[in-house]
């Protein structure tokens, strides 16, 4: 029956664009088919254009068992819910009820929303505007999905002020408990066949047994992670224990605007909450004077270069704070269930600085982060034991946890056949692994090209010689151009180097150049996509961190990726350097087992955002000389899609000039 799916003419063809019938989607179809049918753990690595949504979706839906699948991003959530799944099941004529199941972070809460208009603390002039929109908004949404609203930064900081979180959430004694967007978002995932959620969602409920999987995950046979080489940094965030001083302000804040609202004169409000603000400002002073974005490591009483008594006395005044907080609100908790919740953040939050002032706990590693906020962070180095006790729960007895399919694809989860990069951090070791070959033509469509007269990756001129050969080869195609970054410095200096560099242009066909961080995420993925529409020239990109995957801009809009250089994990920070040690305490070589495939993962991921669909052609283009003289470099070429290599300055001109030209050979 999955077989006939995927077959030429076959139900597929009426559901998926420019439909073909690919090998490798059908093999991967199949595997799924199996792992669902017999149970146990799949792993699949499933090459760019294999078409692995439609090879998992087919055999989840078909086998009739409840299924969860989980994505690594909101984004690709409201994609798959509101695209794929509807179409798939239009087209196989199924009978099947489906979910959308987000954080509690992505849904209005009304009563939050309430109390917004009364807060004095708004923002920005503008943001009276904002919510008055949100407002109107308000009374016509079904799902109160701020995804719906259009519009609303995702930056703006009106958000916090109208979604709740678990400290703040009211719970059952909130006044609109019933008619709650969370809960009716949770109500309508139990009743379903089909539930979508993300990654940040699955491992906060197995953090904290929050978002009501607790009752979800056990009626699900089926579970598919996709884009699951996310899973193990998101698994460590929520694994963990962070302590910030935004929290404490957060909390702050929220004690004023309650106390002052319901019980103005029974407790001194300003003074609790001023020494819950001295707290937290005393323990960001403690740190001194540091790079924005530094990462203390945190081994000994103290963080790093850090005097351990202002430390240790800072962190006594905060959590006294706190204590004192919580004494107060105990007064008056019988007059608003606010007061409830409050004094139980309190309480929480007492307890996570007291858990600071302890040692860190076996197996994991401790720093803090640096910058307008201080944040605490106890993490631990990988989530394999996390998936194998209370995931997959290999010691389980029971037969529906023995019986559970699990599958975890993305299209890319390692340089090696075993796919340990992600195998190992997850606690998969003992899975089935599949690897899926992309069915794109590289050689023919796209080629690479890495500059051997440059300067080092660590010399000041490397950023200007990035920012001149992407500027060339953006003007001679107009534009349509993503430059990925390995740093935020690296970025602007990039940015507006281009931007000098391509002034020069007549007007007519100089390319808009758009840096991350200026716009939101969305406007400037959508501004890109628009490329050279309406009589303009078409668009640079110059982006960092999440650009380097999830983003697609297939077809003319994209045609040149410039990437400044090997992304390897950074030496310096906290988590990196204890992992690299466990390795070397076990034998095995850090740089070889953990930083060269972690930078063979991140690089197949940036080039990837080159060709997306059969008929793509591009030029990649990686200005780091170490691929070319370093033994190393094989093995990071070889992780690459097989593309046609060029050797010099004239093969790149003559590559983006034929692309111009509409005929890359």
């Amino acid at each position: 029956m999955v077989a006939e799916v995927f077959a030429e003419g076959g139900a597929l063809s009426h559901a998926a664009d420019e439909f073909r019938e690919r090998h490798g989607q059908t093999q991967m179809a199949l595997a799924v088919a199996r792992t669902i049918d017999e149970g146990g753990v799949l792993v699949v690595e499933a090459g760019t254009g294999v078409g692995k949504t439609f090879s998992y979706l087919v055999p989840a839906l078909l086998s009739g068992e409840r299924v969860l699948l989980s994505t690594a991003t909101k984004t690709l959530q409201d994609q798959l819910f509101g695209r794929d799944l509807p179409r798939l099941v239009d087209a196989l004529k199924l009978p099947v009820r489906m979910a959308l199941l987000k954080g509690r972070g992505s849904y209005l809460c009304q009563h939050r929303l309430g109390q917004a208009r009364h807060d004095a603390s708004l923002p920005e002039r503008g943001s009276l505007r904002t919510l008055a929109k949100i407002e109107q908004w308000a009374t016509a949404t079904r799902t109160g999905d701020l995804a719906e609203l259009p519009g609303l930064d995702e930056r703006s900081p009106l958000l916090p002020l109208i979604t709740s979180t678990r400290e703040n959430c009211l719970g059952a004694q909130c006044p609109q408990f019933k008619p709650c967007h969370v809960n009716a978002a949770r109500r309508e995932a139990l009743a379903a066949d089909v539930v979508v959620i993300n990654h940040h969602l699955f491992f906060a409920d197995l953090a904290v047994r929050e978002s009501g999987m607790a009752e979800l995950l056990p009626s699900v046979r089926v579970v598919v992670f996709d884009e699951a080489h996310q899973l193990n940094e998101t698994g460590v965030q929520f694994l963990g224990v962070q302590m910030g001083s935004g929290q404490a302000l957060d909390f702050a804040r929220d004690v004023l605007a309650a106390g002052l609202q319901h019980a103005r004169g029974l407790v001194d409000w300003t003074s609790l909450v001023a020494a819950v603000e001295r707290g937290a400002r005393e323990l960001r002073m403690s740190v001194g004077q540091q790079w924005p974005g530094a990462k203390l490591r945190w081994a000994g009483p103290a963080p790093e270069g850090v005097a351990q008594a202002p430390w240790q006395d800072a962190l006594d005044e905060l959590q006294q704070a706190f204590e004192d907080a919580a004494e107060g609100l105990a007064t008056v908790s019988e007059i608003s269930p606010d007061f409830v919740r409050l004094h139980e953040r309190a309480q929480q939050l007492a307890a996570r600085v007291d858990r600071f002032a302890q040692p860190c706990a076996l197996g994991s590693v401790r720093w803090v982060d640096v910058g307008a906020q201080l944040r605490l962070v106890e993490s631990p180095l990988d989530i394999a034991e996390a998936v194998r006790k209370r995931v997959l729960k290999k010691d389980s007895d029971d037969a529906e946890d023995r019986g559970r399919a699990w599958v975890f694809t993305s299209a890319t989860l390692g340089d090696d056949p075993q796919l340990r990069w992600f195998t190992e951090p997850c606690g998969l070791t003992d899975a089935e692994v599949l690897r899926v070959q992309s069915p794109f033509d590289y050689a023919r469509q796209a080629a690479l090209y890495v500059p051997r007269d440059f300067p080092k990756p660590n010399d000041p001129a490397h950023g200007a010689r990035v920012a001149a050969l992407a500027a060339r080869g953006a003007a001679a195609l107009g534009g349509r151009t993503l430059v990925l970054t390995t740093t935020l410095r690296a970025l602007r200096t990039i940015g507006d180097e281009m931007r000098r560099r391509l002034e020069g242009e007549p007007p007519d066909r100089r390319p808009e150049v758009l840096v991350q961080g200026e716009l939101p995420k969305r406007v400037l993925m959508d501004r890109f996509r628009e490329g050279a529409s309406g009589g303009r020239a078409g668009c640079v990109l110059v982006a960092s961190a999440s650009f380097w995957e999830g983003f697609d801009a297939p077809g003319d809009a994209l045609q040149l990726v410039v990437i400044d250089k090997l992304p390897f994990p950074p030496p310096n920070d906290p988590l990196v350097e204890a992992r690299s040690q466990r390795l070397e305490a076990q034998g095995r070589n850090a740089f070889g087992d953990y930083s060269l495939p972690e930078a063979a993962v991140a690089l197949k991921q940036g080039a990837g955002r080159l060709i997306r669909r059969e008929s793509d052609r591009g030029v990649l283009a990686i200005c780091d000389t170490r691929l070319a003289v370093m033994g190393y470099g094989r093995r990071l070429v070889a992780a690459l899609p097989p593309m046609r290599r060029l050797e010099g300055e004239a093969d790149f001109d003559a590559a983006v000039a034929e692309l111009r030209a509409g005929d890359l050979a």
